[in-house]
């Protein structure tokens, strides 16, 4: 089986990769300088044609029933960016059936890794965070807006001398590190950003993945900054409120022990009962204080009589 994917333009091409839709991980990616790499799936059955030197076709061999389904070509140029095609694979064992007007399958959803809420006209850094198992040469990072294909917007790897980073966003800044660490910077988020973004890392011990979901909410939706004011705000006022309460009772009791200097030594069971009030009115200001007014508490402690026990 040939699966076409020829650039109909001239110039450099830098890489040409195949994935298969759904699956998160590409069939086989060509470099000029590096080669080739495939899927442990599909290896030693694939091979790129490179009839011309804008051609990124591949052609499999022992096809099987598992090998039917949508096949997503990106070809990155230089400098006219990438070129992409959908190539849809079916089973002719059988003829194919008739379209009676139902609609396709929905694909299989896809995990992230990770889930990311932005507002619009924010600032932010989606980076790829994985674990690697062996060294990595080479890292690509994807987009795939919803209801869209998967597309390259950014490659980084090591080369001889130094590290080499390849740019094809239109919305932001891809930039890697020496260790391969890559991410993209995006100044004033918009509606188009949000979708999935996935960092494809080749290494010596097999290809490995991580996904990250942008989720960016329409004006007037959820809000993650206000929700966390309003928190921070009924935080700080409960601890005002308390504050004050505290202070009105400690103010209060004092004034009701120099009172009591000042009378008649109580029985001891009088004592018990005035103890026992006192506590009970402690336990019932305190209450009152956090479901009603600042000014309303004020009030009840400016009118507040304790009551006097004569022996």
């Amino acid at each position: 089986m040939v699966l076409e994917c020829l650039c109909p333009w001239g110039g450099n091409l830098s890489m040409v990769s195949w994935t298969k839709i759904p699956d998160k991980d590409p069939i086989a990616v060509f470099h000029p300088e590096y080669g080739v790499a495939f899927s442990h799936h599909y290896r030693e059955r694939i091979e790129f044609l490179k009839t011309t030197p804008m051609d990124g076709s591949i052609s499999m061999r022992n096809v099987t029933h598992q090998d039917i389904g949508l096949y997503h070509c990106s070809v990155q140029t230089f400098p006219q960016g990438p070129w992409t095609r959908n190539i849809q694979v079916e089973d002719l064992d059988e003829p194919p059936e008739e379209d009676n007007g139902t609609e396709p399958p929905t694909p299989e959803p896809i995990t992230p890794d990770t889930e990311v809420v932005a507002e619009e006209d924010n600032n932010l850094t989606i980076s790829c965070n994985h674990e690697h198992n062996g060294t990595v040469y080479q890292v690509i990072l994807e987009k795939m807006p919803h209801g869209h294909p998967w597309g390259i917007i950014g490659v980084c790897k090591k080369v001889e001398g130094g590290l080499l980073a390849e740019d094809y966003s239109d919305r932001g800044r891809v930039s890697c590190t020496d260790s391969l660490d890559v991410s993209l910077h995006l100044t004033g988020v918009v509606q188009q950003d949000g979708g999935f973004y996935r960092c494809t890392f080749s290494t010596d011990a097999g290809v490995q993945t991580t996904t990250v979901l942008l989720t960016v909410p329409p004006p007037g939706g959820f809000s993650l900054s206000t929700y966390m004011m309003y928190i921070y705000i009924g935080a700080g006022a409960a601890g005002l409120v308390l504050l004050v309460a505290i202070i009105v009772l400690v103010v209060i009791h004092r004034k009701k022990t120099k009172r009591e200097e000042y009378r008649v030594k109580l029985h001891p069971s009088q004592r018990q009962v005035s103890l026992a009030s006192l506590i009970i009115s402690t336990l019932v200001f305190t209450l009152d204080t956090f479901t009603a007014l600042p000014y309303l508490l004020f009030r009840q402690a400016l009118h507040y009589k304790p009551v006097t026990l004569y022996s």
